[in-house]
């Protein structure tokens, strides 16, 4: 079995940034992912990350890999199955093989939160998706809807008007909670339309996507037909594989860290969209996995793990 100083399970911007430091600080280091860059890969464009007027997810990602790997950082494309705790120790599994690692940083981000209404299930990828960047082009000239109020779901919005003839943003509340021009780039998009206080109850089709049945009638109807429904309500935590060793999580299954990024066990550190930051944004997931890092080598030199 390979044995580490540290091992990073997550490839995204915490994981990647975490890789850097641990390799620029000299530490044995691997990073264990499924997707080098995460959720990177999914997103249009990014505006907001210092340094960078505007990268696409992918190209910001690839840079990311790229000056980890100067580092002499180990990566490995594999999904993590399992994690134990060996004595001082941590033994992971991903594929067909197992790693030993004196300290580990989960940053395995988030996974999509699903409608849980009638026609979700039947009509995903018929219909129903959850990547506009993936399965927007699929539906040049049609009518589409994002069901969602947050920041995410209006550029998800704004990016399928590059394809879509119409779309519609279904939000239930009374306004979107987003960054002041994203908004206004959607506002004044000829072919965005706004519908709130409104929630999809049910979506509806025979081989694929017709229409999505709302709670509250818009002009007149309840019913509204379209080709494609794209839901961003939000992410669910993945820390499945933290819990499975006893970190301690909040009621949002979110990992709890401290200032240091430290977790409820010692030697075991979270980054990113996984940890209960009240920022998941990119910019600071990365400065998450750099502060993960930065602790783990303290952590790792001062004997505290011997």
């Amino acid at each position: 079995m390979k044995e580490f100083d540290l091992i990073i399970i997550g490839g995204g911007p915490a994981g990647l940034s975490a890789a850097l430091y641990g390799g620029r600080m000299g530490l044995r280091t691997l990073l264990l992912t499924e997707l080098s860059g995460g959720n990177l890969n999914f997103v249009s464009w990014i505006e907001n990350y210092p340094g960078f007027e505007r990268i696409s997810g992918a190209e910001l990602a690839d840079k990311l890999r790229a000056h980890a790997a100067k580092y002499k950082v180990e990566f490995k494309e594999e999904k993590v199955t399992n994690v134990e705790r060996k004595d001082k120790k941590f033994k992971v599994h991903a594929g067909d093989s197992s790693y030993e690692g004196k300290a580990v940083i989960f940053a395995t981000g988030t996974g999509v939160r699903k409608l849980g209404v009638p026609g979700e299930k039947e009509f995903d990828g018929k219909g129903v998706h959850y990547c506009a960047l993936c399965d927007g082009p699929i539906y040049a000239g049609k009518v589409i809807a994002v069901v969602g109020g947050s920041d995410s779901a209006i550029k998800e919005a704004l990016l399928l008007t590059q394809y879509g003839s119409k779309v519609y943003i279904i939000s239930r509340g009374g306004k979107m909670k987003c960054e002041n021009c994203n908004y206004g780039q959607a506002a004044s998009n000829p072919k965005i339309e706004m519908i709130y206080e409104t929630n999809v109850v049910s979506i509806k089709g025979d081989k694929l996507v017709k229409s999505v049945t709302l709670d509250k009638a818009h002009k007149g109807k309840n019913e509204l037909p379209l080709d494609a429904v794209f839901i961003e309500i939000g992410r669910i935590a993945a820390s499945e594989l933290a819990k499975g060793i006893g970190v301690e999580v909040n009621e949002k299954d979110e990992i709890i860290t401290d200032k240091d990024s430290k977790t409820s066990i010692q030697g075991v550190y979270a980054a990113g969209d996984v940890t209960n930051s009240p920022s998941k944004q990119i910019i600071t997931g990365a400065a998450d996995g750099v502060r993960a890092a930065f602790s783990a080598s303290r952590y790792l030199t001062s004997g505290m793990q011997k």
